[in-house]
Order: C-alpha cells, then sequence, then structure tokens
C-alpha cells in the first residue's frame, strides 16, 4: 500500500500546475529553438547554392583566361589580339574604320512609331 502511495504522489507532482506550466515553457522553447534551427537550415542551403554558382562561373572564367594566356603564347594570337582590341595592322595593310551616321537611326525609329504618330504628324505644321 505504501508503494502505491508513493507512485500516487509523484503523479500529483508531475500535474500540478507549476510543473504543468514548467514544462510547457521547456516545449516551447524546444519549439521555438527548431523552428529557429529550420530557419537557419534554410538561409545555409540558399547559401550554397549562390556559392556553387559563383564558383562554377569563377571555373568558366578559368578555364577561358587559361585558353587566353595559351593563345597569346603564340605569334598568331598575339597578332588576334593586336587587330581586334587595338585595330593595328602589319606595315602595307590599310585598316578600315567603320562609323555609323546618327540621322539613320531616328529616321528608322520614327518609320517604327506607329498609326497614332502618323496621324499626329499629319496635321502638324513644318
Amino acid at each position: 500500500m505504501r508503494n502505491f502511495q508513493q507512485k500516487d504522489r509523484f503523479w500529483r507532482i508531475l500535474e500540478s500546475w507549476p510543473i504543468l506550466i514548467i514544462l510547457s515553457v521547456l516545449v516551447f522553447l524546444f519549439a521555438f529553438g527548431i523552428i529557429n534551427f529550420l530557419g537557419k537550415m534554410r538561409e545555409t542551403a540558399h547559401n550554397k547554392r549562390v556559392v556553387e554558382a559563383e564558383v562554377l562561373e569563377l571555373e568558366t572564367r578559368k578555364e577561358k583566361l587559361q585558353n587566353d594566356i595559351e593563345n597569346l603564347r603564340t605569334d598568331e594570337g598575339k597578332e588576334k589580339i593586336f587587330r581586334e582590341d587595338y585595330g593595328l595592322a602589319k606595315e602595307g595593310e590599310g585598316v578600315i574604320v567603320v562609323v555609323e551616321e546618327e540621322g539613320g537611326k531616328d529616321e528608322s525609329q520614327n518609320n517604327k512609331k506607329g498609326f497614332w504618330v502618323f496621324l499626329k504628324n499629319l496635321f502638324r505644321k513644318e
């Protein structure tokens, strides 16, 4: 009988209001910690994807730069760079420079404006 009374006393203590409030606060803190942890996991996964994309971009840039270095080690590669980037030519060669007229662009843009612009220009005094 005494053993039963001790068990009953233990359950009465566990079911008391102060203990239930303390346990509720602990459960709330635990749930808040889990939610906070999940948010940090999501942020970490996003940062990982961003960094992996940057690494991939840097690797492709590194390959391109290595190819450019290999091209610059040859005379043909140097000549190509000088011709394209600096507009240089060999002795006896001429350089042609193409210049676009600014007026040509305006006329083509005026033709593409539409019906309302046509009506507006129709009644406009020149």
